[in-house]
């Protein structure tokens, strides 16, 4: 990496000759003639240190490193005296510049001076990374996943947390919404405020209203007192709404204008109630067919989907599963004081071949029963619930000890199109390779594999739905 210097002095030969010494040294030089100059070049970006003569006419050389390091705290800056002026650099010193150096310059001295201030510079810079990379570590702590599709997930959650935008957070039960919404609480400027969560689907319609607004004692039959509603409760933080799909239409009118306007009533009450609340929503619903039947209002819907992030199922993002196994693993042999340390090869099999219609919900409770059942060091198959367990034969594939690379490939390629009815696309899709190459093979094969497709197996490039019968999917 070549680091950029800036050397501002009004003087052309010591600017100019110091820029060529410098640039000798393998560094990239930029000067400007006037403090004036130095700071709008700084101001652009991509400079790395600063080297300024502190009587300069226009803006002084110490103007200049008083702006530089209210803008970039620590930022170095190297300042350079005349004879006399030296009382001046010490103040200059003490104002946080790097160093000084006194006229005329002793090139040997500053090639040095520059060289240690900048290794100085990349160490505070990794440190801040790798305090930022911990940071954020602790912030998605709780949401696990390497795969491609939650990477993308992790991005737009880190894109869109600073901001105050309402964001929707979609998919099928289980998958995690609420850890998200956590991460998003974490990673937002409200992070040091209330974070308030409601399950609208586990209360009824007058209730939720209630804790949603909150009531003035004697609003209805049992309101002995005066209650602050979740609103209040979450000003200045952030307000999680899960299953926002179940709420009915009153409830949704009333929502919409707390988005609207930041306002709001207490149920029974007239005094109007200002909040500031960052909102959060999920659902497992799909929103725009529960438009289309009129049970969801088309307005509050965009309101709530201001940024969108949707959190794939468990069967789209398998190469998860691993990260899931051993966090969950650890976590219920400590909380059941088993000796148990991993899934053996069987039932890791069987678990990668079954959908989790479930989700990460259903996998945790899965594996907590396992641990639970196991006998050993290793969760096996007979450890797993008979409807994942079923799953772990139907998706081997055997191949005796001592055959042979061509005739092991065969097998792969028969077993494979056997499970898959024949079809090649589909066959060639899960084998990682392409269709030319696995009709190649084929044709080499004679026709002895095609043959064995299995049971209505016509051998032709059908395209049924897409099969999850490949345990490494």
């Amino acid at each position: 990496m070549k680091f950029t210097l800036l050397i501002v002095d009004d003087e052309k030969n010591i600017r100019e000759g110091l820029a060529a010494s410098l640039h000798m040294d393998g560094y990239l030089v930029e000067t400007a003639a006037s403090g004036d100059d130095g700071w709008r070049r700084f101001q652009k970006g991509d400079i790395d240190l600063v080297i300024t003569d502190l009587r300069m006419p226009g803006l002084s050389g110490a103007e200049l490193l008083k702006r530089i390091l209210a803008e970039s705290p620590g930022f170095p800056v190297i300042v350079l005296t005349g004879h006399g002026t030296v009382e001046a650099a010490v103040q200059a010193i003490r104002g946080g510049a790097y160093d000084f150096l006194s006229k005329p310059v002793d090139l040997d001295h500053l090639s040095h001076l520059v060289k240690r201030a900048l290794q100085n510079r990349e160490l505070v810079l990794r440190h801040h990374r790798l305090e930022k990379e911990l940071e954020q570590e602790k912030q998605f702590k709780s949401l696990i996943g390497s795969s491609q599709v939650m990477l993308r997930v992790f991005d737009t959650i880190s894109r869109a947390a600073p901001a105050r935008a309402s964001i929707l957070i979609t998919g099928e039960s289980g998958v995690g919404t609420e850890l998200v919404a956590d991460a998003i609480h974490e990673l937002s400027p409200r992070r040091g405020k209330p974070l308030v969560k409601v399950h609208c689907a586990a209360l009824a319609a007058s209730l939720l209203e209630s804790e949603l607004f909150g009531h003035e004692k004697g609003a209805f039959t049992g309101a002995v007192s005066r209650m602050r509603g979740r609103f209040e409760l979450a000003h200045e933080g952030t307000l999680f709404l899960d299953e926002i799909g179940e709420i009915d239409q009153n409830i949704q009118i009333k929502l919409l204008r707390v988005l609207q306007e930041r306002k709001f009533e207490r149920v029974g009450g007239e005094e109007t109630i200002e909040t500031d609340v960052r909102i959060v929503a999920a659902t497992n619903r799909d929103l725009k067919a529960e438009i289309e039947k009129g049970a969801f209002r088309e307005d509050l819907y965009f309101r709530l989907n201001v940024v969108n992030i949707e959190v794939p199922p468990l069967r789209e993002r398998k190469d998860d599963i691993p990260l899931f196994l051993n966090s969950f693993v650890r976590e219920f042999a400590r909380e059941n004081g088993k000796p148990v340390e991993g899934v053996d090869d069987r039932a890791r099999a069987a678990l990668y071949a079954y959908d989790w219609p479930g989700n990460i919900r259903e996998l945790r409770n899965c594996v907590e029963s396992a641990v639970v059942m196991s006998r050993g060091r290793l969760i096996t198959e007979n450890d797993l619930p008979p409807t994942i367990g079923e799953h772990s034969t139907a998706h081997w594939i055997r191949i005796p000890l001592g055959t042979n690379l061509e005739h092991a490939e065969r097998i792969i390629i028969r077993d494979t199109l056997s499970s898959l009815k024949g079809n090649k696309s589909e066959a060639a899709r899960v084998l990682g390779v392409g269709r030319k190459t696995l009709h190649r093979k084929l044709a080499g094969y004679g026709g002895a594999v095609s043959s064995d497709a299995g049971p209505g197996g016509s051998g032709e490039d059908e395209d049924p739905a897409p099969s999850r019968t490949n345990p490494g999917e």
